[in-house]
Order: C-alpha cells, then sequence, then structure tokens
C-alpha cells in the first residue's frame, strides 16, 4: 500500500510519522534541546540527560561490576548509570540475529567467562533507559546500512524474517555470500551480514556498495578505539531524519514530506548516497498549515497518552500501564449487532485487535501485555481474532509473541521493550496527588510552546511573539536560551520575548504576536 513519510523538524523536536492509507501507522519523536547538531562535528550528549535515543551507540567502556548471581555485568559507559551486559550479550554471537529465543545453553552461560572487574570492552546499546533501570548492552556489535546490517562477531549471511519468498532469499543470500568472502578489497574478512526487507529486489551492485560504506564505517570504529580511553562514545547513529530514510522508507513510499528547509537538504544528500532512487521522493513541505496538522494527525498525537480509544463500531479499548504490564480492556459500548451476541463481540474484537496493534506501535508500548476481549463462544470465532491481532502487531520492527485465549477471554503477548513508552517519555509523576498521576515534564511543556510559537511566526511573519508562562517554564528557558534562540530561528521566528505570569501550573501559557 503506498506511504507517506512526514517529518516535522520543529524546534526543539523531530518527529516523525508514517501515514498509511490516511491512517497515522506509526509515529517516533526525538528531542533536540539540550544538544547542539553542528555540522561535520558527531552529536553531544547533554550533561543534563536529553532524551536522544541512544540506541546503536557503539561505546568503548569499562566494566564496573561482575554479579555471578544474576549472570550480568554492569558497564560505565558515561552515563549517570551503569549499563547492563548480560551474559548472553556478552558472548560472542554465534547465531547472526540477537532476537532469537533464550535456549538452555544460553541459561547456563556464566558472565565471568567472559568479562572481568575493570576490563576495558566494546559494546553496543540494544535498549535505552527505561524507568530506573539503566541501558542494555551488547558486545555483539551490528551496524545498520540501508539494505545490510554488517554483524561484527557472527560470520554468514542471514535475512529478514520478512523477506518471505523463497526465490528471492536465496537471489539475495547467493548475491550476498559472493562477496562475504576473505580477501575482497574494500570489504572485510569475518563478519556477517543481515539482509533488510529494503534489499528485496536490488541488485549486486548497490549490495556491495552498502557492504562497503558499513565496512568503511566499522573500520573507522577500529581505528578510533586504538587512541580512545573509556569510557568514550566511538560510533553514534544516524539523526533521527536520516534514520526515518534509512527505516522506514522502501518501494512502497509515495513521497517523503519534510517541514524544515535544512533537514530537507539533509535528507536529500543521504538519499544521493544511500538511496538515489528515492532522492526525487523527498519534498520540502511549505504550506501554510503545520505539516501534520495539514494531515489532520495532530489532534490525534495528543491523545496517544489518553488511556481510552474508540473504535469504529462504538466500543473502545483501554489501555491502562502499570510496573508489571500493560492491561488493555474491550468494551462494546452500546453497539449490538443484528446476528446476536457472537456476532456482535466477534465485530467488537476484530476491531479492537486491529486497534490494539496500531496503539502498540504509536505509544511504544512494550513488555508483557495482557488484552481483556470480550467473551467468545466458537473457537473459529477466537482464532479470527487471534490471527487479526497478529497481522495487526506483525507491522513495525519490534518483535511480539502472542498465546492463545484463555476461557476467560484474557491474551497475554510480549513486545520487545525497547524504550520507555511514548506516556512515560512526556509524561512524569505528579507530586501534587501522592504519584497517582501524570502531568507533562517541563521539556514536553517547552516543545509545546515552541510549537505554538512556530505557529504564531507563520501566521505573522515578522511580528514579534510573546510568550507567557510559569516561572518554572522561564527558568528552563532561560537556561537553554541560545539553543531556543536558534532553533526558533530556524524556523522562521525571528523576535520574541518571554514573560512570567503568576499561575505556578507548568501546562498553563499563551502565545501571541505583539500588537
Amino acid at each position: 500500500m503506498p506511504k507517506d513519510v512526514l517529518i516535522n523538524a520543529g524546534a526543539g523536536e523531530v518527529r516523525v510519522a508514517v501515514i498509511e492509507d490516511g491512517v497515522l501507522d506509526q509515529l517516533w519523536l526525538e528531542r533536540t534541546i539540550g544538544f547542539e547538531e553542528v555540522p561535520g562535528r558527531k552529536r553531544e550528549r547533554a550533561a543534563n540527560g536529553a532524551s536522544r535515543s541512544i540506541v546503536g551507540d557503539i561505546i568503548l567502556g569499562r566494566v564496573q561490576r561482575v554479579l555471578p548471581a544474576m549472570q550480568a555485568a554492569f558497564v560505565n559507559i558515561g552515563l549517570d548509570r551503569a549499563g547492563f551486559l548480560a551474559a548472553r550479550e556478552a558472548r560472542p554471537r554465534t547465531a547472526i540475529f540477537r532476537d532469537d529465543p533464550y535456549t538452555e545453553e544460553d541459561r547456563q552461560l556464566r558472565i565471568s567467562d567472559f568479562v572481568r572487574e575493570g576490563d576495558e570492552i566494546l559494546v553496543q546499546v540494544v535498549k535505552d533507559p527505561i524507568a530506573e533501570k539503566g541501558v542494555r548492552l551488547s558486545a555483539n556489535i551490528t551496524i545498520p546500512g540501508r539494505l545490510l546490517i554488517l554483524v561484527v562477531n557472527s560470520p554468514g549471511v542471514a535475512l529478514s524474517r520478512r523477506i518471505e519468498d523463497g526465490t528471492e532469499r536465496a537471489r539475495l543470500t547467493a548475491i550476498v555470500s559472493s562477496f562475504a568472502q576473505p580477501g575482497l578489497a574494500d570489504l572485510i574478512p569475518s563478519v556477517g551480514y543481515i539482509l533488510r526487507t529494503a534489499a528485496i529486489g536490488v541488485g549486486e551492485a548497490e549490495l556491495k556498495e552498502d557492504a562497503m560504506r558499513l565496512c568503511a564505517a566499522w573500520s573507522d570504529i577500529a581505528a578510533r578505539r586504538k587512541g580512545a580511553s573509556s569510557p568514550s562514545t566511538l560510533y553514534m547513529d544516524l539523526g533521527p531524519v536520516e534514520r526515518a530514510l534509512r527505516d522506514e522508507v522502501d518501494g512502497s513510499v509515495a513521497r517523503v514530506m519534510v517541514d524544515d528547509r535544512e533537514a530537507a537538504v539533509a535528507a536529500r544528500a543521504y538519499a544521493a548516497i544511500a538511496m538515489p532512487d528515492m532522492r526525487d521522493k523527498i519534498q520540502a513541505y511549505d504550506g501554510r498549515l503545520p505539516l501534520f496538522e495539514a494531515f489532520g494527525i495532530e489532534d490525534e498525537i495528543a491523545t496517544l497518552s489518553q488511556p481510552r480509544v474508540g473504535l469504529p463500531s462504538g466500543g473502545w479499548i483501554t489501555i491502562e500501564a502499570t510496573e508489571a504490564l500493560t492491561a488493555i480492556d474491550v468494551n462494546s459500548g452500546s453497539y449490538i449487532a443484528s446476528g446476536g451476541l457472537e456476532e456482535t463481540s466477534l465485530k467488537i474484537n476484530l476491531e479492537a485487535a486491529e486497534a490494539i496493534g496500531r496503539q502498540l506501535r504509536l505509544r511504544g508500548i512494550g513488555g508483557l501485555i495482557v488484552i481483556d476481549f470480550i467473551h467468545l463462544a466458537e473457537a473459529a470465532n477466537i482464532q479470527r481474532v487471534l490471527d487479526s491481532l497478529n497481522v495487526a502487531c506483525v507491522k513495525g520492527r519490534v518483535p511480539s509473541q502472542i498465546l492463545g485465549m484463555s476461557e476467560f477471554g484474557l491474551v497475554e503477548m510480549t513486545r520487545k521493550r525497547v524504550r520507555d513508552p511514548l506516556a512515560k517519555r512526556l509524561t512524569e509523576d505528579c507530586r501534587r496527588c501522592d504519584g497517582h498521576g501524570r502531568r507533562k515534564t517541563v521539556e514536553t511543556v517547552a516543545v509545546d510552546m515552541m510549537r505554538q510559537m512556530e505557529r504564531a511566526g507563520a501566521t505573522a511573519p515578522g511580528k514579534e511573539i510573546v510568550l507567557r508562562a510559569a516561572p518554572v517554564m522561564v527558568r528552563w528557558i532561560d537556561a537553554h536560551r541560545d539553543e531556543i534562540r536558534t532553533a526558533l530561528g530556524r524556523r522562521g521566528v525571528m523576535r520574541y520575548r518571554v514573560e512570567a505570569h503568576a499561575d505556578q501550573r507548568r501546562e498553563n501559557f499563551s502565545v501571541e504576536t505583539a500588537a
């Protein structure tokens, strides 16, 4: 199905949305306040722990503690909390896929066979910090490209499980196997490759070119390691705009809309190198309405932290997160099908299954998930609901596993947890209600403010913008004055002033143009 990829490179935040058949299907956001983007230089992590995803970063760390009881080690990688390295990820991989299920052999591994306290070790971040937990690490390095993923410790060739056609799998395997051999110029021996779904239909020249870029990146990392001291970041993954192109744009994408000139230039520059056939599909958006509003998705994004999601027939699902799991309840509301209770339950459950898969993607929910479907009596109908849920959860790149339906209508599933869900990233516990409620973080409110200032600036070009905000927000803006001024200037807001008002609630602010 044709898809549109929308990139909103706003002041303080980059948001990427995938629209399929006119419906918001996937969403990512990455904050850019707290560190600066300097042309020609690596991005620097902010001292205040800005919320940039560091998944994919390759770091020279030092082992702080080895815990045989947990068969894991804690590694200092330069963050406030040490990273967690399990024995399975410390062992050089024999299987080329990182997400293979744990085996009995994995459970018998001893961390002391692989690391000792004080050792320097090259690790890669595979999960961002989640709640009070530090990042998850692996000593098995992978570097993703447009068509291939370089696997440093595992020679051989593997394919994405989503490449299903047998003939195409054989063709791609033969091509990559032909150049994944020792002694070929510009390629590194004894490394492995995973073919991504974007490789479908691609020829040998493009695949080899992608492999050469990945090998050059790994050679650079190895050279930098020789002169580095721990902890030291040796490699950062692409920025959010380039990463969106690399990971989300394929032959099914009709166009990529970017609402910022500099971001569009960066996108075309990346496409010219890595995906020249897609370069003409990248368009700079300069419409009167903000990009996400023009495509009708801004209001839906604003509801993604709310528990209730409506269904087409009038029913709804309720999504509630706890420390242990995410619970999802399915409710039929007032809908009644002419065929009776079983038909009513089946229709609502099928709608709910599709909505649940989509909401899990949009909200970034992972871990254990329990779904309370409406009771069904017929086994064939139960299977239809499970099949629908499986199809809905296949989209995206996050692995999931779904069990059968219990006698009580409960379905248990797990979804790989890569980072905190969207609601936790945008909100925090509310002290005024003893932690039983949540409110937007200071950073989330600041991004909302800047987005409103962008709108005001677009409506009244050249006029001064006046922001009135709570004292806590004014202090935050003052602390990031230079970054905010640069970011807003890039988005056309050249003149603004900030005034404090007496209201202490951070969410309350106003933006208007000066008379």
